[in-house]
């Protein structure tokens, strides 16, 4: 793609070629997507949410009234107890 453009910029084809590895490695460092990583903390809340969310749905999955809320809060009561 980069190729192109510079084509079509009037840069000519020796100096389009001797950048290419450069902008292959450049291109390779800017796809690359950092992934956060899940705190210890986080972890424990996801669990213990998953732990406490069937208490709080009814008979066909759906979350009850405050249903959610209420689960979040015991899920971080649990998760902050360790």
């Amino acid at each position: 793609m980069i190729r192109g453009i510079l084509m079509a910029e009037g840069v000519s084809p020796a100096v389009t070629e001797a950048l290419m590895p450069l902008v292959a490695t450049a291109e390779a460092k800017v796809v690359k997507t950092v992934k956060r990583k899940a705190s210890a903390y986080s972890k424990r809340y996801g669990r213990s949410f998953r732990k406490v969310s069937s208490k709080y749905k009814t008979k066909s999955g759906a979350w009850m009234k405050n249903g959610f809320a209420r689960a979040q809060k015991e899920a971080h009561r649990l998760a902050k107890r360790g």
